[in-house]
């Protein structure tokens, strides 16, 4: 099962170069032991644009969804047997890039 781990920090850096390092640490143990399906970095929500089309024209906002005082940072997206495995990678990300991080199964 695919599981969405979303990194939660309250501001827009890419981390120390220690969290950096330790990110690259867990990635390449996700890779190694087969959990890796992709990751990455956001970049600040400010540079965000909404766009809703559901009422027959399209309306595009800049900025985020909603204003807050956490954001999404980044993602690894794993494949994980159940949810026990995908949250003890979730725990280990956590405490490599040193910030919180969410965890949510795919449909």
């Amino acid at each position: 099962m695919q599981y969405l781990l979303s990194v939660i920090h309250d501001k827009t850096n890419s981390g120390t170069p220690e969290e950096q390092d330790a990110i690259d640490v867990f990635n390449d143990k996700l890779v190694a032991e087969g959990y890796w399906v992709f990751a990455g970095g956001l970049d600040s929500p400010t540079t965000a644009t909404v766009i809703d089309n559901r009422d027959g024209e399209a309306v595009f906002t800049d900025g985020p969804f909603v204003e807050t005082k956490e954001l999404m940072a980044g993602v690894w997206i794993i494949e994980a047997p159940d949810l026990d495995v995908a949250l003890k990678l979730a725990t280990e990300g956590s405490k490599a890039c040193n910030r919180k991080v969410e965890v949510r199964p795919f449909l």
